[in-house]
């Protein structure tokens, strides 16, 4: 059984490769060495393509992935197939330790994954299980490769508001045990934030950043929902902030960073082209933004390519990626000795 990312003709048409080096003169400072949170990433869309097939022969199972994507829901289902192989636990393990991994080897210091429990209460036994397994992992694995790891819980915004309050007050109770942050995921259309407002009540009171995804389907309505009626600390995507210029001061004003993915923007036909991505438009309005793959396994790059593509195609220089990297680590849930390090490692790589 074998498996692919979107057929490069899609990914051709839509996301270019990084210019040629002489094509524009602009500083070189190598990003792998920028010190880097990756603060938007799926945490099952962090497997590597080889241990997905691998896992999936394995197990019988055939994982289909598509050549393109057409609209969301699409992307949705092949989410979805995923989850089959994951629920066997060593098959789990073994993503997050090479999840973790991968980020050690792109330079991330620190990594908050968007992590679901509901997804495999059947494999150990409860909710709270599923937690304390993950974090358990997440703990070993960070040790071991040198990387701090928080988990986002992540609220479906298509569930009812009753599991999203379950998942809220499980989280608020290992807010000082490895949760960071409370998520809510999926399509926004028809589905607004506004539903969920007990449940980032209940995190935010213990502590928890909040950290919906708003403004990526839908259009600045649904930012200024999350940061009304759930306080957003970041907001994942967030990219539709270009069309009112007024959520973009008042963002930039609030400190509210926008965990950007670039080629996922362009895959799921959220934005024409790389070239027409607004990412240098909001930072160059002030407006934090920290820069993320989202899905690798389904859309290609890891956080590394989209920082190259942030610098040849988009043409964001060492400035401001590094002030990209730097509200990746400012506005996430990392402890406070690893932000005053890496906030120090980053203006070293700058001043280099």
């Amino acid at each position: 059984m074998t498996t692919t990312s979107p057929a490069d003709a899609t990914r051709a048409s839509s996301v270019p490769s990084p210019a040629p080096a002489d094509a524009v003169a602009r500083d070189r400072r190598d990003l792998r060495a920028l010190p880097k949170g990756h603060l938007h990433l799926h945490m099952e869309a962090a497997i590597r393509p080889d241990s997905l097939a691998e896992m999936a022969a394995s197990s019988g199972v055939v994982v289909p992935m598509p050549t393109s994507f057409g609209d969301f829901s699409e992307f949705s289902a092949t989410y979805q197939g995923m989850l089959v192989v994951l629920a066997e636990s060593d098959n789990l393990f073994r993503l997050i330790d090479e999840a973790i991994e991968d980020c050690a080897l792109e330079g991330v210091a620190y990594v908050e994954f968007g992590a679901s429990p509901q997804f495999y209460v059947a494999t150990f036994g409860s909710l709270d299980a599923s937690l304390r397994a993950m974090l358990a992992a997440c703990a070993e694995s960070g040790e071991r490769w040198g990387v701090e790891v928080g988990l986002m819980i992540t609220v479906d915004r298509t569930e009812s508001v009753e599991a999203a309050n379950e998942l809220a007050h499980l989280a608020a109770a290992y807010a000082d045990r490895g949760v960071v942050s409370l998520g809510l995921a999926n399509d926004e259309r028809g589905n607004p934030a506004a539903r969920y407002e007990e449940a980032f009540r209940v995190a935010k009171h213990a502590g928890l950043l909040s950290t919906p995804h708003a403004g990526e389907l839908a259009g600045p309505d649904q930012i200024e929902e999350a940061l009304d009626v759930l306080g957003a600390d970041r907001v994942l995507h967030g990219v539709t902030a270009v069309h009112s210029e007024t959520l973009m001061a008042r963002l930039a004003a609030e400190g509210v960073c926008l965990d950007v993915c670039l080629t996922s923007n362009v895959l799921l036909s959220v934005i024409p082209t790389i070239e027409d991505h607004p990412l240098k438009r909001l930072v160059e309005a002030g407006v934090r933004c920290s820069i993320n793959a989202d899905d690798p396994i389904l859309f290609g790059p890891g956080v590394l390519a989209e920082y190259e593509l942030a610098r040849t195609t988009l043409g964001l220089t060492d400035a401001q990626l590094a002030a990209c990297a730097l509200s990746s680590i400012e506005c996430s849930g990392a402890s406070d000795e690893l932000k005053g390090r890496a906030a120090g490692e980053i203006a070293a790589w700058l001043a280099a």
